[in-house]
């Protein structure tokens, strides 16, 4: 699986948050978008596979498993080491 630090996740990125809404609405990356890991299989044609995906969620864990469910689709997408967790640590800017 691809992983890249919080830091090097583009400005631009397609950032998908697979945390559950409340979690988002609490604090979220920037220019993240919701996409819940418990709707993920119903919402994965919101996805832009012409562009890198970047799946973030708190720590790690729950994007790695819906990285999973995408490589086993043909769908490449890299994980964000740290989660959200890390991000806020790292003082990226965030909604």
């Amino acid at each position: 699986m691809r992983e890249v630090f919080v830091t090097e996740v583009p400005e631009d990125a397609q950032l998908i948050d697979c945390r559950e809404p409340d979690e988002f609405a609490e604090v979220h990356a920037q220019q993240a978008k919701n996409i819940p890991m418990s709707e993920f299989t119903s919402r994965v044609d919101e996805l832009d596979q012409e562009r890198d995906i970047y799946v973030i969620c708190k720590a790690g864990g729950r994007s790695a498993r819906v990285i999973e469910y995408l490589n086993a689709r043909n769908i490449e997408a890299i994980n964000v080491a740290g989660g959200t967790d890390a991000w806020l640590a790292a003082g990226l800017p965030t909604a």
